[in-house]
């Protein structure tokens, strides 16, 4: 098929249009399809905080801390300055001086200073427990069909919630 705008080339692009509830279809050769606009590589996307973070890093830490490896998943400070992410927990204690460097660049310091956590309450954890084990003796009790005893069930889930 030949390129609708050139009428010289192969079309490799079908670029298809709706203006006005109207459908229009236009096979392009790559250098019209560029010259409008329409990308025709296949390019892999890179993750935009990726990218930050490297250009942050870059402009930390000296490159010496690049050598650095994870032993237990074996990621580099390179590997995390292009993906944006670490491998494993471990790698939190292995690159802690340029993730310490790059959180105070980031966020201006390195202390947290936004709402606590507060650990649930003793007695919601007992509570949220107690349910979960009433509503799957609840569910196995309907599968036996003992229709009393889940309806006995279903009435201690309602006072509890």
């Amino acid at each position: 098929m030949v390129c609708d705008s050139c009428h010289e080339r192969d079309a490799v692009v079908n670029l298809t249009t709706i203006e006005n509830n109207a459908v229009r279809q236009l096979h392009l050769c790559e250098q019209c399809a560029a010259e409008r606009g329409v990308e025709t590589s296949v390019a892999t996307p890179k993750h935009p905080l990726g990218e930050f973070l490297q250009a942050m890093q870059q402009q930390t830490v000296p490159t010496s801390t690049d050598s650095g490896t994870c032993a237990f998943c074996g990621l580099t400070m390179k590997d995390f300055r292009a993906t944006g992410r670490l491998g494993c927990s471990r790698c939190y204690s292995t690159f802690e001086v340029s993730m310490r460097e790059l959180l105070r660049r980031v966020h201006g310091g390195s202390r947290h200073t936004g709402r606590p956590y507060r650990a649930p309450q003793e007695a919601v954890l007992e509570k949220a427990g107690t349910l979960g084990e009433l509503r799957e003796r609840l569910r196995r009790a309907i599968e036996q069909e003992q229709f009393e005893a889940a309806a006995e069930l279903r009435d201690r889930i309602r006072v509890l919630e």
